[in-house]
């Protein structure tokens, strides 16, 4: 090479291998998409938008939540994993589909691979609900209605798969009842189902189902968890009810496509992470029932590892399954 062309080449050399690098500090450069799996009005819509308005004031840009319905979230978990890894496409995640749907059907995709954590924002305890057409105040009384009205009772969900499904499929199976599946796409219209009296029961998100305590359509006879709800002191556990050890507790968080840059993943995940040490945000979560989170992407990684097995445990013995 001619020695006059050196320090060009190398100024050439030294610009292309800038320009990658100087492009990963600029993000995010302009609006980031957070992608629901559920209507509006649930539980996990109103954790993506919470998250979205926190990481957007964060990174001072606009982070956009779109919702894709469909398929129990598997539709948008699908959207989201075949979405360019730049870390402008995000994942409202849940347990149901993180670690629920994989054990209940086939799906084009695998959560522990294409997906990467980034922070589980709350947990959430299933909370059952009833119509207040079935005359019904406690859990033995639902269970005896049942008993006594074989066919009659149906109940909705969030979606086939959903965690509302299977905490009460698992219910039904332990109290040996049985009950029509009616699925909704997702918890907002599962409640108002039951609002309306075209469904008997909703094992639901708080979420879904505080905003209407005290009404005249409904009531509420049990919690899923393995102590009482602050924001429902007076309503009794299952466990309490007659059914020792018995828990249906779901997750919601946010993720991103396998492949997103690690600097990128770990910088959303400390700013989420952070956000359950603000007062505002904590509320607004303990206001929808959901018990603040906030945690690492590590942390959300080993709740996958750990919830799938034990929620494929309960398919198995509830003998559910989604063609």
């Amino acid at each position: 090479m001619n020695r006059r062309m050196l320090p060009l080449a190398l100024a050439l050399l030294t610009t292309a291998f800038a320009a990658p690098a100087m492009a990963q500090t600029a993000w995010p450069d302009h609006p980031l998409r957070v992608v629901v799996p559920f209507a509006p009005g649930g539980v996990t819509d109103a954790i993506g938008r919470l998250s979205a308005e926190w990481l957007g004031a964060k990174l001072g840009q606009t982070v956009v939540v779109e919702n894709r319905t469909g398929a129990n979230g598997a539709i948008a978990v699908e959207f989201v994993v075949r979405s360019r890894p730049d870390g402008y496409t995000l994942l409202t995640a849940s347990a149901s589909q993180m670690v629920m749907l994989p054990a209940l059907t086939q799906l084009p995709f695998n959560t522990s691979r294409d997906i990467a954590p980034i922070s589980i924002i709350g947990s959430n305890p299933q909370v059952l609900a009833v119509s207040a057409r079935l005359g019904v105040n406690t859990l033995q009384e639902f269970i005896a209605y049942a008993r006594a009205n074989p066919g009659v009772l149906n109940y909705s969900s969030g979606g086939n798969g959903s965690s509302n499904h299977l905490a009460m499929e698992l219910l039904l199976h332990r109290a040996g009842i049985q009950a029509t599946h009616v699925p909704y796409r997702g918890g907002s219209p599962a409640m108002q189902a039951v609002l309306s009296g075209d469904v008997g029961a909703y094992f639901g998100n708080p979420s879904d189902i505080i905003p209407h305590l005290g009404g005249p359509a409904i009531r509420v006879i049990a919690v899923a968890a393995p102590d009482r709800m602050a924001a429902l002191p007076g309503v009794q556990t299952v466990a309490e009810q007659g059914f020792p050890g018995f828990q249906a507790q779901t997750w919601n968080g946010i993720a991103a496509p396998a492949g997103t840059p690690q600097d990128l993943i770990d910088r959303m995940g400390t700013i989420l992470g952070t956000a359950c040490a603000d007062g505002a945000f904590r509320t607004a979560l303990e206001r929808l029932g959901t018990v603040p989170v906030c945690s690492t992407p590590a942390q959300m990684r080993e709740a996958m590892e750990a919830d799938g097995p034990q929620w494929a445990e309960l398919v198995r013995v509830a003998g559910l399954k989604l063609e």
